[in-house]
């Protein structure tokens, strides 16, 4: 990474959301969330229409059962219900039904051969449910930091976790105009608003095209199948 910044080109960190931009997994995780709620809580109530996309996995959580079960215990019981979703999460993620979105695969091999590239991830997953998404197409060997919904139930307070873990991974010191924050929802685009980074959409999940451009982010892509057009967007 310093070499790349000494050969006079400026070092990227990209950092990519999970669900809907990296991959599908289908309802494996709203469904272990269910079933974790009513596991931990006796919850038995229903998610239909709540919009998961790019909020934090304790945030969902939250928004599910705080009227019913109140802020306190649902305060004390957050890890048992975490731990109990990751269970439920191994149990019911299928490699097969983890399928990668358009591009993904040949864009973060492109970019994991770039010198002056540091991969990271911004997610609001916790960090062993993103993993565990992770492993059966094979990324996590590009991802070896990031800022996840276990570091802060806050979206917008992770890009400063996952810079910090940048420079630690790296030892270098990113500045925000060196950040691109790649996803699929209206949060990431926000979150790179907040940081003064660059953010580029792409409609792969659950938020149209045009409820993502509107937001003005800095590129949009319907995917990333013309990887080649990515690249240019990421390291412009």
């Amino acid at each position: 990474m310093r070499a790349a910044a000494d050969d006079g080109r400026d070092p990227r960190l990209v950092l990519f959301d999970v669900d809907g931009t990296l991959l599908s997994a289908g309802r494996a995780a709203r469904d272990s969330i269910l079933a974790a709620l009513a596991a931990v809580l006796g919850w038995e109530g229903s998610a239909d229409g709540n919009d998961f996309s790019g909020k934090t996995d304790p945030q969902i959580l939250r928004e599910l059962v705080l009227e019913s079960v109140g802020a306190e215990r649902f305060e004390s019981a957050l890890s048992a219900v975490l731990d109990r979703y990751v269970e439920e999460l191994r149990g019911r993620l299928r490699p097969e039904a983890v399928v990668p979105k358009p591009g993904i695969p040949g864009l973060l091999e492109r970019l994991a051969a770039e010198p002056r590239v540091a991969l990271g991830l911004l997610t609001g997953n916790i960090e062993r449910g993103a993993r565990m998404k992770l492993e059966p197409p094979g990324f996590n060997r590009y991802f070896s930091f990031g800022a996840f919904g276990d570091d802060s139930p806050d979206r917008y307070c992770l890009p400063p976790i996952a810079l910090e873990r940048a420079r630690e991974a790296t030892g270098y010191e990113f500045s925000p105009g060196g950040v691109v924050i790649v996803g699929d929802s209206v949060h990431d685009v926000l979150c790179g608003r907040s940081l003064g980074a660059r953010a580029i959409a792409v409609a792969t999940g659950p938020t149209s095209f045009e409820k993502l451009a509107a937001e003005r982010p800095s590129a949009i892509f319907s995917d990333f199948s013309d990887v080649e057009s990515a690249m240019e967007a990421i390291l412009r």
